[in-house]
């Protein structure tokens, strides 16, 4: 991304940002006085009607961050790591999808097709950052 890790890091980490940079999201529930922080934790609802609940589980501020969501018997993680470059920074995104029992199947789909998502989404979010530091 073209901004400090420490730009990345406080915009993505921020679940009241995520409709803006995240392609599936209509609305994220999280009050709106509320500081990203350790065990944090939200609802958001998709665009395919999905509403799963989120929980942070990683914080450590300009370096990490991780999340862990639920819906239904579906489980998913999405970790972030952060690393500053000339001229920017670098963001890695690790995650897992999973569903239990009549959940398995769609679950894995879900999961295949979550990287393309999850890069596009992140592309968008250095736009978003860009757009303000310029």
């Amino acid at each position: 991304m073209p901004v400090s890790a420490e730009a990345a890091f406080r915009y993505l980490s921020d679940p009241r940002n995520r409709p803006e940079w995240q392609s599936s999201l209509l609305s994220v529930a999280v009050p709106a006085d509320e500081e990203p922080h350790l065990g944090q934790t939200w609802s958001e609802t998709t665009a395919v009607g999905v509403r799963p609940h989120l929980e942070t589980t990683v914080f450590e501020p300009f370096r990490a961050w991780a999340e862990t969501g639920h819906w239904r018997g579906v489980s998913a993680t999405l970790a972030l790591q952060f690393t500053d470059v000339a001229g920017g920074c670098r963001v890695r995104a690790t995650g897992e999808v999973s569903g239990q029992g009549a959940w398995a199947v769609p679950a894995g789909a879900a999961g295949l097709l979550a990287s393309k998502a999850i890069a596009a989404d992140l592309r968008k979010a250095g736009r978003i950052l860009a757009s303000r530091e310029g």
